[in-house]
């Protein structure tokens, strides 16, 4: 009886996530860079911490009542019998990183930023998946409004320089502790009268936590909630003065706003001043960045009373309006015959690899007109022929693709040629 072949189903990549392949994996990298760049011109310095860490570090950070402790995180317990969960948010471990280095005691300014993967297990849709990734910026110590103007015109500048438009600002103010809970005593009243008509969640919300209401996304509760108080209407005469201030820099930027009194963010840490850069290409779920002040979450870890400030904008959703210029890649395609010239085609690509010329020396057994096939077809800049000849001479054949024209070069030569057409 023959044997038959064990039929394999494929493996493919788990729902919610998604392969970055080369070739966008090139346009994340300038969109990086850029970030990078804009970040550092404002005195900000790159942190890098574990993708997860202790469950209560986000439990007691990111708010217990959000919908991101309640439904979203991905929580195991590990060998050691721990509660571990992979970072669904980064301001968090930014926080625990400054407490357990104390880098509050160090003379830098605490100006961070970072990009990398987060983890959520929410409803996967367009620009929104469970493995996302985000650029955060954090701010810790500096308690001027001025700075929150700043990070907002800073993100209205790397948006420009990613060719980013038609964007909005919106802007709000969610109180203190100080007044915030007079206006939570009105707005649950308000909620509770209409509460047959809100959605399951937003029923649930009204006794947790009844600013989380405005962050649904169901056009009933939507509706209901335009007609809720407004939080500006409640701000004590400090909240009242932070938020003019905050506006009056955005003015001296020169920036346009819209007030949106509704605009409270989803993680229940966020004290006074809130803002999001919306675009209309992202649909309903349109926010670029978001982000704001908050000021008790190092108190609330056990660390110092030190105020904090900040924004996250998700990679995904920031690709999907990025224009960016195409840009092509200038590479040499060493093509050769035979053992001899083989070896001396790794001699020499070594040779302008250490010089800063992109090379691509491929082994396979290809005559020479498939070589140069390949070079076109990879859309290679140039292609170096290398034979006997090339070898007696010390001369070699490069021939520029687009043009088809070629010129003999020794190795010194070669490079000159090559250095000068690379930007």
């Amino acid at each position: 009886m023959s044997e038959r072949k064990q039929q394999r189903t494929p493996v493919s990549a788990i729902k919610g996530t998604k392969d970055i392949l080369p070739q966008e994996a090139k346009d994340w990298q300038r969109v990086e860079e850029v970030c990078k760049t804009i970040f550092e011109l404002y005195g900000y310095k790159e942190i890098r911490t574990p993708v997860f860490e202790a469950t209560e570090l986000f439990e007691k950070g990111t708010g217990e009542t959000s919908d991101i402790v309640i439904k979203e995180m991905y929580t195991f317990t590990d060998k050691g019998g721990r509660s571990i969960t992979l970072r669904p948010e980064y301001t968090p471990s930014v926080a625990r990183a400054i407490i357990e280095h104390r880098l509050y005691l160090q003379p830098e300014p605490l100006r961070f930023y970072f990009i990398g993967p987060m983890f959520r297990y929410d409803k996967p849709q367009k620009g929104r998946y469970r493995q996302f990734h985000q650029v955060d910026i954090e701010v810790f110590g500096e308690s001027d409004p001025a700075i929150d103007a700043e990070i907002v015109e800073m993100a209205d500048h790397l948006l420009g320089k990613l060719n980013v438009r038609d964007t909005e600002i919106l802007v709000n103010s969610v109180g203190c502790e100080r007044c915030r809970p007079a206006y939570l005593k009105e707005l649950r009243s308000a909620a509770e009268a209409v509460s047959a008509s809100l959605c399951a969640d937003c029923q649930r919300k009204v006794t947790t936590n009844p600013l989380r209401i405005f962050d649904c996304k169901v056009e009933t509760c939507q509706e209901l909630a335009r007609r809720f108080p407004q939080i500006t209407d409640y701000l004590c005469a400090d909240c009242e003065d932070n938020f003019r201030r905050f506006r009056s820099y955005l003015d001296l930027y020169k920036l346009s706003y819209r007030v949106e009194p509704r605009l409270v963010r989803g993680i229940d840490y966020y004290t006074r001043v809130t803002f999001e850069i919306i675009s209309p290409k992202l649909g309903a779920q349109n926010s670029i960045l978001g982000g704001g002040r908050y000021d008790n979450l190092m108190k609330d870890f056990g660390g110092p009373d030190i105020c904090a400030t900040g924004f996250a904008m998700g990679m995904e959703r920031l690709l999907s309006v990025v224009r960016l210029e195409k840009q092509k890649d200038k590479f040499l395609y060493l093509a050769y015959m035979g053992d001899e010239a083989k070896k001396k085609a790794m001699e020499l690509a070594r040779f302008l690899r250490r010089q800063g010329v992109e090379c691509l020396l491929e082994f396979k057994d290809r005559s020479l007109k498939n070589q140069l096939s390949r070079a076109s077809k990879l859309e290679a800049t140039w292609a170096i022929i290398i034979g006997e000849e090339e070898i007696r001479k010390g001369r070699y054949k490069l021939k520029e693709m687009r043009t088809a024209a070629q010129k003999e070069a020794g190795q010194e030569e070669l490079l000159e040629i090559l250095k000068k057409s690379i930007p």
